[in-house]
């Protein structure tokens, strides 16, 4: 029998079957090419970002940030983007968030592998009992061991043809479930991995930043000598008009 046979007389559930097996391939097929492209030159991202770390972070940033096109580089450059000198802590939950936003799109697709995991042997089922009923419905007391029960029989082996086929798709979906699954854990452990490195790297060069801070003016210490180095508390020079001038001063008139 050819597939179009076998899926004629597989029964009503085929259809959905088939629903289930294409939307299960086109999951499989695009992770697969999803992690063919994070897989690729990973790890050395992770290398000459915390080499650069060591030495000069102005280099780790620019590296990270031509490497944003992978899920590492874009993990790295989230705390590295980061203005003014984040203190140790906003670092640390810079990359904790980063961290959670590249494993949530990495787990993209594997809840509709999980969906077809769990329907296709169900509806597989289903088609075999639907094909049983009809089988044994035509069955009558009186034909048992005659010649007319040879059609139930094909009819029986066929209702079957459904659960085989649910069984194909759902263990198809489940290896490959697995496979993106065991991917995930792997880039987990890299994640913390580079994360730990480049915050320890980050821990042990922010203090050096502190100290190059330049300290705040002392509000509080004197503002400097007044004009002529004469402080506040000095007496006026006495005038150098006498007390008869100053006198006959205060008796003349105001001018017109």
């Amino acid at each position: 029998m050819d597939i179009f046979e076998i899926f004629q007389k597989g029964g009503m559930t085929m259809v959905p079957l088939l629903l289930l097996s294409i939307l299960a391939l086109s999951a499989i097929v695009e992770r697969l090419w999803f992690w063919s492209s994070v897989l690729a030159g990973e790890r050395q991202v992770v290398s000459r970002v915390l080499e650069a770390a060591r030495y000069d972070w102005a280099a780790a940033t620019r590296i990270a940030q031509e490497a944003r096109s992978q899920p590492i580089g874009r993990f790295l450059y989230a705390p590295l983007r980061l203005p003014e000198e984040p203190d140790p802590e906003l670092f640390r939950l810079a990359l904790e968030a980063a961290a959670d936003d590249e494993l949530a799109e990495m787990r993209r697709g594997d809840k509709l592998l999980e969906a077809v995991i769990a329907l296709a042997p169900l509806l597989g089922l289903l088609g075999t009992v639907v094909g049983l009923i009809r089988s044994l419905g035509k069955i009558r007391l009186g034909d048992l061991g005659t010649a007319s029960t040879a059609g139930v029989t094909l009819g029986i082996g066929e209702a079957l043809i459904s659960t085989a086929t649910g069984l194909v798709v759902a263990i198809v979906s489940l290896a490959f479930y697995r496979l993106f699954q065991g991917f995930v854990f792997t880039q987990m452990k890299i994640f913390r991995q580079a994360g730990n490195e480049l915050e320890l790297l980050y821990r042990q060069y922010w203090p050096t930043r502190k100290q190059r801070v330049t300290p705040a003016v002392d509000k509080t210490a004197p503002a400097g000598p007044l004009p002529e180095n004469r402080p506040l508390s000095s007496p006026l020079p006495p005038p150098s008009l006498s007390l008869d001038e100053l006198a006959e001063l205060r008796q003349e008139p105001p001018h017109a």
